[in-house]
């Protein structure tokens, strides 16, 4: 087996995998079986992808006894090639979890961060659908037609939101090398123009190289009962299931997939492209997570506190440098703590703290990921990339939060304390699209 290689990154522009995939090419072909037998394997160059069909080595005569039947092998990994689960969290910045000095507990980032590689200074293009298919594809995000997220898509090369062919992504390169491809959560690299049930699919993820989809298409999705697809089919797990919510959902669908891989072909490796909808808003944890970090009153102290925490824990860990110094408070754009009212203290807290809930519950749900691949045996064999965020923490909640982030991009103003506090005691629930 070979070691455990796992690695930490936060905010990304494109990353490692286009090398880990070419690393994947062996110096030399290697093949098993008996040729021309049903049984017989091969890798595969990698100058060419797709690679081109063999000649036929059979022998055809007019009669069957005197031909001879030829299989094409079967094209497969060069041995011990690892498997790959590819994480990426939506919308945390560099000061959320605990790996990078934030207060809000991520256990499972923690373990991943101990065990491998820590980067600190790695680039994003701060939209998620550009990033994505940045990271998908090892490109230039123009280069991958995602200048702009695929809702704001142009007619323009760069800006059409269109994954040219030749772009092709690392599921499509690793599916031609043999591997088990699949991808899980969000899909903001689908055209909006062809983001429904009829297609045309060559823009969805089966269409990009990804044998297996289980997520859903746009920016976000109601965690609660989501705009879901199994493939190309739309699903409906959550009906007639009050508390079912994706991201426990998304993280026993990938379990699943995983084991009936394993159990299928235990030698054929997977990508595994896991890539949840938190911590962009919609903030909807369960009940039992906004309990356990109301319980903890991380931000009970407000966040002029709460930063100059994170900013020493920072230090410390090593993620920024020792003789850092923090900016002045921007009062301009946000008050001091101190001058907030009783009742925006109250409203702010309710707010982090249903967004600090979906951050460790989300992580949680991870860790479920990484734990099944452990319980096959294979975690030693597993690069594991767990990046936090694919940009920033998203501004859309304003300075004050929002209970419908829809209101946002429709130019409805909800963002006066009075009225957003008639939703204080449903916050995170069904009943908002809440953002802080």
């Amino acid at each position: 087996m070979k070691p455990l290689r796992q690695i930490i990154l936060t905010s990304i522009e494109t990353c490692i995998l286009i090398v880990a995939a070419g690393s994947l090419q062996a110096e030399q072909i290697q093949t098993t079986g008996t040729p021309g037998s049903p049984g017989a394997t091969t890798t595969i160059s990698g100058k060419q992808l797709p690679p081109p069909d063999p000649k036929f080595g059979g022998v055809i005569k007019d009669g069957a006894l005197q031909s001879k039947a030829w299989w094409a092998p079967r094209v497969v990994p060069p041995k011990q090639a690892p498997n790959i689960l590819l994480i990426m969290t939506d919308d945390s910045g560099f000061g959320v979890p605990s790996t990078f000095g934030g207060v809000i507990p991520t256990p499972t980032m923690d373990r991943i961060a101990k065990t491998g590689l820590r980067y600190n200074n790695i680039h994003s293009t701060a939209l998620c659908s550009p990033t994505r298919a940045a990271l998908i594809t090892g490109r230039n995000h123009h280069s991958a037609g995602f200048g702009v997220i695929s809702e704001q898509a142009t007619g323009f090369p760069g800006y059409n939101s269109i994954i040219a062919k030749d772009k092709a992504t690392i599921g499509r390169v690793l599916l031609d090398n043999g591997y088990a491809t699949s991808w899980f959560g969000k899909d903001h690299n689908t055209p909006a123009f062809e983001a429904s049930a009829i297609g045309p699919f060559d823009q969805w993820p089966t269409g990009m190289g990804f044998e297996y989809f289980y997520g859903f298409v746009g920016g976000d999705a109601n965690q609660w009962a989501p705009n879901l697809f199994r493939n190309t089919t739309q699903i409906y797990p959550f009906d007639g299931k009050p508390g079912w919510n994706l991201v426990t959902g998304m993280a026993d669908d990938a379990i699943d997939y995983l084991n009936r891989v394993d159990q299928i072909d235990p030698s054929k490796p997977f990508f595994c492209y896991y890539v949840p909808g938190a911590t962009h808003a919609p903030h909807h944890p369960t009940k039992e997570w906004v309990d356990k970090i109301h319980n903890m009153h991380l931000f009970d102290e407000g966040w002029n506190k709460l930063r100059e925490k994170i900013f020493e824990n920072q230090k410390r860990l090593g993620v920024i440098p020792p003789d850092t110094q923090i900016e002045p408070w921007p009062t301009k754009v946000i008050k001091n703590w101190d001058d907030c009212t009783p009742e925006e203290k109250k409203l702010f807290i309710k707010q982090v703290e249903i967004f600090a809930a979906y951050e460790a519950y989300n992580d949680n749900e991870i860790g479920r990921v990484i734990q099944a691949v452990e319980d096959m045996g294979k975690l030693d064999n597993t690069l594991i990339i767990y990046i936090n965020g694919d940009n920033g923490t998203s501004a859309e909640g304003g300075p004050l939060g929002t209970p419908n982030e829809v209101a946002f991009f429709n130019g409805v103003n909800m963002m006066r304390v009075a009225v957003q506090m008639k939703w204080y005691d449903v916050w995170g629930t069904e009943q908002t699209y809440n953002h802080m």
